[in-house]
C-alpha cells in the first residue's frame, strides 16, 4: 500500500476536507495513474451527502469522483496496453467479475457483481474504493481507456459518465443521419447529448423550460430550440421524432414528450427524477412508442464513444476549478450555476500539506 493525496467527506454534513488515503501497489495487471482532471458529477453531492441511503448508502470517508482523466506512471508485469507516459481514463466502474452474460456480452455496467469507482467494497483491500478527487488511482488495465491525444484533457474528463450516458442510448436506438432527434433539458448530460446527435448527423431539437438558453443550444449543434410550456411550439412536432433523450432529473410532465414521438419513437430517460414519473399507457398504446432508461456504457462501448469524441473533436463545456473550491462548486452545482460541468484540476492538490 501507498499513502495518496485525497479530498474527502468525513460524513453526511461535513464539507469535502483534505487528507491521505491508502492505495494498493500496483499488481500484475494493474495501472497506475497520476490523476490529471477530474470531473464533478451530480452523483458525487448525492454520495457526499448520503443522499441514496436507501440503495446505497455511503461509507466514510468518501472520496468521490468518477471521471478521470491523467497519466500512466508505472504498469503491472501482466499489463499489454499500457505504458508508462501513456494518457488514461477511468470512469465509473474499476472491476467486475468477467464471466457473467452481461460481461461476456460486453456490458459490464449490468454486472451483478460489478465494482464502482468510489464508496464500493474494494476487492483488493476490504474497504471501499475511493474515487478521483485524488492525486492518483490503481486501476485493473481492462478498465482504463485510451484518451484521444487531440482532446482537451479538462473537457475530455466528463466524458466518462455525461458522455457515455448520453452516447450509448443513442448509440443503442440507432440515432443517425435521417433521424429526428430531441434532447429534454440542456445540462451537463443534455449539453453532451446535443453535441452527439448533432456529430451523429441527426436532425437535432432541444427542448427547454427556459428561453436564454437557445442561444447555447444553437451553438452546440441544435438545429432547433423548442420552450416545452408553449403548448403550441410543442403541438408542431407532435408524432415526428425518431428518439427523444430525457436528460431532466426534476419532476416533469413525461406524457407531452410521448406525443412528440412517431411511430415505433422511443423516449430514453438518462435523467433520474426521485419520484415515478406518470405515464399514460395511450402515449404508448397509439403508436407502438416505447419507454426506456439507460445507464452508462460497457468498457468497449466507453472507448468507442472517446474514439469518436477524438474523430469529431467532442469534449465537454466546463469550468476548471482548483480542488480547494469544491465545497463551493456543489453549492453551485445546486442550483445549476454551471456551464455545463465542473472539472477539478488536480494540479491544485499538489498544493495541499
Amino acid at each position: 500500500m501507498y499513502n495518496a493525496k485525497a479530498y474527502s467527506a468525513a460524513s453526511a454534513s461535513s464539507p469535502l476536507a483534505s487528507t491521505t488515503i491508502a492505495r494498493r501497489d500496483p499488481t500484475e495487471t494493474d495501472v497506475q495513474i497520476e490523476i490529471l482532471f477530474c470531473g464533478i458529477c451530480h452523483s458525487d453531492l448525492h454520495q457526499a451527502r448520503n443522499e441514496w441511503s436507501g440503495f446505497m448508502p455511503t461509507v466514510y470517508p468518501c472520496v468521490p469522483g468518477h471521471e478521470i482523466v491523467g497519466r500512466v506512471t508505472s504498469v503491472g508485469s501482466a499489463v499489454t496496453t499500457f505504458k508508462a507516459g501513456d494518457l488514461a481514463a477511468v470512469g465509473c466502474m474499476v472491476d467486475s467479475d468477467g464471466t457473467c452474460p452481461e460481461c461476456l456480452a460486453g456490458f459490464e455496467q449490468f454486472c451483478h457483481n460489478a465494482t464502482l469507482t468510489y464508496n464500493f467494497p474494494d476487492k483488493h483491500t476490504g474497504g471501499v474504493t475511493y474515487g478521483g478527487y485524488s492525486d492518483s488511482v490503481v486501476v485493473d488495465q481492462r478498465f482504463v481507456l485510451k484518451v484521444p491525444s487531440n482532446l482537451d484533457l479538462a473537457g475530455a474528463a466528463p466524458l466518462l459518465c455525461a458522455g457515455i450516458t448520453t452516447y450509448s442510448p443513442m448509440h443503442h436506438w440507432g440515432v443517425t443521419k435521417g433521424k429526428k432527434v430531441g434532447v429534454v433539458g440542456l445540462g451537463g448530460l443534455g449539453h453532451m447529448g446535443v453535441k452527439f446527435a448533432h456529430a451523429l448527423g441527426a436532425e437535432v431539437v432541444l427542448f427547454t423550460t427556459s428561453p436564454g438558453k437557445k442561444d447555447d443550444a444553437l451553438r452546440l449543434g441544435a438545429d432547433e430550440v423548442v420552450i416545452s410550456k408553449n403548448a403550441d411550439e410543442m403541438a408542431k412536432h407532435a408524432g415526428s421524432f425518431d428518439f427523444i433523450l430525457d436528460c431532466v432529473s426534476a419532476d416533469h410532465d413525461i406524457n407531452a414528450f410521448l406525443s412528440l414521438l412517431r411511430r415505433d419513437g422511443n423516449l430514453c430517460l438518462v435523467g433520474a427524477p426521485e419520484k415515478p414519473l406518470a405515464v399514460s399507457a395511450f402515449n404508448l398504446l397509439f403508436g407502438r412508442k416505447s419507454l426506456s432508461g439507460s445507464p452508462i456504457g460497457g468498457i468497449a462501448e466507453t472507448q468507442e464513444m472517446l474514439d469518436f469524441c477524438g474523430q469529431h473533436n467532442i469534449t465537454s463545456d466546463v469550468e476548471i476549478i482548483p480542488i480547494q473550491k469544491v465545497n463551493d462548486a456543489y453549492d453551485r452545482l445546486l442550483k445549476s450555476d454551471v456551464k455545463y460541468r465542473f472539472v477539478i484540476d488536480m494540479a491544485s492538490l499538489k498544493t495541499e500539506a
